[in-house]
């Protein structure tokens, strides 16, 4: 397998208050396991800036203004109760998406097989009209348009493995049939959405989890609900938001999976895109605050899509 690993040095330049979860040292931990011997065989690609022109498939332009507009010259800038920006923020962003929309023409080129883009900040709470969440925009949900647009992908399915419920994504997307969203989650948790009952067109698949749930009961809400219905769905491209704050140690949530938990669920998803859409897989970071819990999952995560 052929496996590309997207990172840009701006990522730590996206600045949060002190003691913010979501904060550079996420990434400095990443760059460390990321060195290790095991990954040599990866792809490095610096991230390319986005067009900025292409967030408006996901956001509409004056929502995007009015994140623009909250950038600050100096310190740090309050965007919503819990989510933050600084002067670097929105070109931190661009090259997130940047990184997400090369990986999917990687994939469409078969340039790569599939892809990890470790960079922050994380995108899936960014409804299409809110940012929220610690997130400024959808970078999954922009990818995805991208590569309905651009390489002319008719179903695109995104699975989302973070702790908590991808809103903004299940939001931009919930009348689309062409694209699955796809989520387990802790509920009830922030954002206090992803019950069973939201449904869409029939492409939403929420798969709710209870406080205390482990690896056992992840794997079960995989096995009943998300892979039958990937199955059906058939994707072009398999997109994941690749959240690992359901590890044990993440201060945030009460899911008790372990590193191999991570290993497990991205093998099967290599299964449905080996039999559904010529292995193409983008896999974007979302939460995981617990450093060593982080770093352990994505590492699992990342040999997973490495060796198949």
């Amino acid at each position: 397998m052929t496996t590309r690993l997207y990172t840009h040095n701006l990522s730590v330049e996206h600045i949060t208050p002190p003691g913010h979860p979501e904060r550079p040292d996420r990434i400095r931990a990443l760059d460390k396991v990321f060195a290790e011997p095991q990954f040599n065989a990866l792809v490095r690609v610096e991230a390319p800036r986005a067009d900025t022109a292409w967030f408006e498939v996901a956001h509409p332009k004056n929502h995007l203004k009015m994140i623009q507009d909250s950038i600050p010259d100096t310190g740090i800038a309050t965007v919503d109760a819990d989510t933050s920006a600084s002067p670097k923020s929105w070109e931190v962003v661009t090259h997130v998406c940047g990184a997400a929309m090369d990986a999917v023409d990687a994939v469409f080129n078969k340039d790569a097989d599939n892809a990890f883009v470790s960079m922050r900040p994380p995108g899936h709470h960014a409804e299409r009209t809110t940012a929220m969440g610690f997130c400024l925009v959808n970078n999954i949900a922009i990818a995805a348009r991208y590569a309905q647009q651009t390489h002319g992908a008719e179903r695109i399915a995104i699975v989302d493995f973070d702790v908590h419920h991808g809103n903004g994504t299940q939001d931009i997307f919930y009348d689309d049939p062409s694209v699955m969203f796809a989520s387990t989650h802790q509920m009830p948790l922030y954002p206090g959405s992803g019950a069973l009952n939201e449904t869409g067109k029939g492409n939403i698949f929420n798969a709710p989890l209870s406080d205390g749930n482990d690896g056992s009961k992840f794997k079960q809400a995989f096995r009943e609900r998300v892979l039958p219905a990937l199955d059906n769905f058939k994707p072009d491209l398999l997109m994941i938001s690749a959240g690992f704050d359901a590890h044990y140690k993440d201060p945030l949530a009460g899911l008790n999976l372990i590193a191999d938990d991570f290993d497990w669920v991205t093998g099967k998803l290599m299964e449905v895109a080996d039999e559904c859409c010529d292995s193409r897989i983008v896999s974007l970071l979302e939460g995981g605050y617990d450093l060593e819990g982080l770093a352990e999952s994505a590492s699992s995560h990342v040999n997973r899509l490495m060796t198949g």
